[in-house]
C-alpha cells in the first residue's frame, strides 16, 4: 500500500552528527584535500542546517510502499500539464534520490514535453529498507521498479539511469522490454560486457577506449575495489565517523567530475553535505556498499542472443574521461540516440540540470516524435495517488 512520508529525523540524532565532527581526530598531514575537509566540517557544524534539506525534500510529494516484503521510498510528481511522460530515474553510489531534486520543476513543468517524474531510492540507500539477505541486487530492483510504475498506474515508461541506475534501468530492458518506451543513460554500466564473436576483435577506437577506461580506473577506482570485496571491514569506520564517511564519498564525486573546477562550485557546499549527511542519519553507507558485491555476482556479461531492443539514448558527458566507444556500446544496445554533452560529469542531474533535462526530451524526440501529442493513449494511463501535494512553480 502506498503512503505519504515526510523526512523528519529526530533532534538528538543531529546534535550526535555535529558532536562527532566536533571531536574528530584529523590525520597527520598537510595538502589541499585535508585543508579542504577541514573547512567542510566546520561549514557542517555552523552553517549547514539539515532541517532546509527536508524542507526541500518534503516539497515534493513522497511515499513509501512495501513490494513483495521490500519497503521502497520514492518521489512521484505528476504534471500539471496534459500528455505527460512517464520516467523512472535510478540514481547510483555515492548519490541518492536528493540527485534529482533540481531536475524536477523543468521535467514535470515544461509544457511542450511535461513528464511524470518517479525517482525511486535504491534498496539500502536513504529512505528505503536495508534487506539484510544477499541477492538484494540489480535485477532485483529492476522487477520491483516495474511492479512501482505498475501500482502507480503506469503500463509503460522511460527508463533513466546512471551508475547503478544504469544498470538497473538496462535490467529493466532485458527483463521487460514490453514496458519501456526508451532507455536513456547518462554513464555506461561498468560491468558491461557485450559478445564479441568468436576471432572478432575490437577496432582501434573500441581499444582506445577501453585501455583509457582501465587507465582511470587504476587511478580512481580503489574505492570501488574495496567496497566489492570488504564492505564490511569498511563501514566499522564509515559508520562511525561523519568527517570519515564524508571524505570517502567525496573522492568519488571529485574523482568523477571536471577536475578543473573546485567541487563546491561545481555543487555548493550545502548540496555534497545534504547527500553525505542522509547517508549519516540512515545508517546506510554498509547497506548500499554491499551491493558492489552482488553487482560482481551478476556482471552485465552479454550472451549471443543479448541485445538490448529497446530504443536507447546515450548521454556522454565530459567527465569522467572513461566511456567506452559507440561502436562497443551499439554490440549489446539498440542506440538510436547518442549526444557528446557539453558540459558535465557522472553526477549530471545535480551539476547540469538544464543540460540533463533538455537532453532526455531530445532523446525522446528522436525515438518517437508523435509521443508528446499521444501520451494520453491507455497505454499511457496513470492513477491518481492520494495526499498528492503541488510542486514548486504550479
Amino acid at each position: 500500500m502506498i503512503q505519504p512520508f515526510q523526512a523528519n529525523i529526530a533532534q538528538p540524532v543531529l546534535d550526535d552528527l555535529k558532536a562527532r565532527i566536533l571531536a574528530t581526530r584529523w590525520p597527520d598531514t598537510t595538502n589541499n584535500e585535508l585543508s579542504f575537509m577541514k573547512e567542510l566540517a566546520a561549514y557542517w557544524i555552523a552553517d549547514f542546517d539539515w532541517r532546509k534539506t527536508e524542507t526541500a525534500i518534503n516539497t515534493w510529494p513522497n511515499f513509501t510502499t512495501v513490494i513483495d516484503g521490500y519497503k521502497i521510498h520514492f518521489l512521484h510528481i505528476k504534471s500539471k500539464y496534459p500528455n505527460a511522460i512517464p520516467v523512472i530515474i535510478s540514481h547510483g553510489w555515492p548519490g541518492s534520490f536528493l540527485e534529482m531534486l533540481k531536475i524536477l520543476p523543468d521535467l514535470t513543468g515544461n509544457a511542450a514535453m511535461p513528464f511524470d517524474v518517479v525517482v525511486p531510492s535504491l534498496l539500502g540507500f536513504g529512505f528505503s529498507g536495508k534487506p539484510v539477505e544477499e541477492g538484494i541486487n540489480t535485477s532485483l530492483m529492476a522487477r520491483l521498479w516495474v511492479q512501482l510504475m505498475e501500482q502507480l498506474g503506469y503500463r509503460k515508461f522511460i527508463a533513466q539511469g546512471g551508475d547503478f541506475g544504469a544498470i538497473i534501468s538496462t535490467r529493466m530492458a532485458m527483463q521487460f522490454p514490453e514496458k519501456l518506451i526508451g532507455l536513456h543513460m547518462n554513464y555506461i554500466p561498468f560491468n558491461y560486457k557485450p559478445f564479441i564473436p568468436p576471432g572478432e576483435k575490437l577496432s582501434k577506437e573500441e581499444t582506445d577506449a577501453q585501455q583509457q577506461m582501465n587507465r582511470f580506473f587504476r587511478a580512481e577506482g580503489a574505492y570501488a575495489q574495496v567496497q566489492s570485496t570488504k564492505p564490511r571491514t569498511l563501514s566499522y569506520g564509515l559508520n562511525d565517523s561523519p568527517v570519515g564517511l564524508c571524505a570517502w564519498m567525496l573522492q568519488v564525486f571529485r574523482g568523477f567530475s571536471d577536475p578543473g573546477t573546485p567541487l563546491e562550485q561545481l555543487f555548493g557546499k550545502d548540496e555534497l553535505l545534504s547527500n553525505v549527511t542522509l547517508y549519516w542519519i540512515t545508517q546506510t553507507i554498509y547497506s548500499s556498499m554491499r551491493l558492489y558485491s552482488e553487482v560482481q555476482k551478476e556482471p552485465l556479461d552479454f550472451g549471443e542472443h543479448d541485445f538490448i531492443k529497446v530504443p536507447v539514448g546515450i548521454a556522454h558527458y565530459p567527465y569522467p574521461q572513461s566511456f567506452p566507444a559507440r561502436e562497443y556500446v551499439e554490440r549489446g544496445y539498440d542506440v538510436r540516440y547518442w549526444k557528446d554533452m557539453p558540459a558535465g560529469g557522472h553526477f549530471a542531474a545535480m551539476e547540469q540540470p538544464a543540460l540533463f533535462a533538455a537532453d532526455l526530451r531530445e532523446f525522446v524526440n528522436t525515438i518517437s516524435p508523435s509521443v508528446p501529442s499521444g501520451i494520453s493513449a491507455p497505454g499511457y494511463h496513470t492513477l491518481p495517488l492520494p495526499g498528492k501535494k503541488s510542486p514548486p512553480g504550479e
